[in-house]
């Protein structure tokens, strides 16, 4: 046998080694006697080659901690206030900008949310922007939260051709 097919070999023998299970876990023949079952067990022996860079999963458990610090609501519905009316205040409605403008003004409201330092609290921020023709619309959510500790706030603002509501949600995490 060749070098090339030995080194193959030893290589796969060295990954993979079969060993045999007690006689409970073995099978009967017709002859009632009992007989071992083969079992394949891998194995990776290689140290040299895991990668440096694996980061190990750590498993925190909750604190329990109660927040010490409520998420300022007034302090929101002010930013929501000035985002919403300073970008939307003299603007026409259209699909595409409202589109974009969307995405951009949750992105706006996120960060300065953010930047505000609540610990422990999760932000989602939903915006919605429509024209203004004459039409009716109703915004509903319904989630599971801890009522004494997670809020909301909400705004809405209209010009003559567009509406734009934001609401920013406030979840505490344990």
């Amino acid at each position: 046998m060749s070098d090339v097919f030995k080194d193959k070999s030893q290589r796969r023998d060295k990954k993979t080694a079969k060993a045999s299970s007690n006689g409970s876990h073995g099978v009967r023949g017709k002859d009632g006697r009992t007989k071992d079952s083969l079992s394949t067990v891998s194995c990776i022996d290689e140290l040299g080659h895991q990668d440096e860079n694996t980061r190990m999963d750590l498993k925190t458990e909750n604190t329990y901690q109660l927040p010490y610090k409520h998420f300022p609501v007034p302090a929101v519905t002010d930013i929501l206030k000035d985002v919403l009316t300073s970008y939307l205040q003299e603007e026409k409605y259209e699909v595409e900008w409202s589109r974009q403008m969307t995405k951009t003004i949750c992105e706006v409201i996120r960060a300065r949310v953010k930047d505000l330092l609540i610990p422990r609290y999760k932000i989602v921020v939903l915006v919605h922007i429509g024209q203004l023709a004459g039409q009716s619309m109703q915004i509903s959510s319904r989630c599971l939260w801890d009522a004494t500790n997670d809020t909301f706030t909400s705004h809405s603002f209209t010009n003559s051709s567009l509406y734009g509501i934001a609401t920013v949600y406030s979840v505490y995490f344990e």
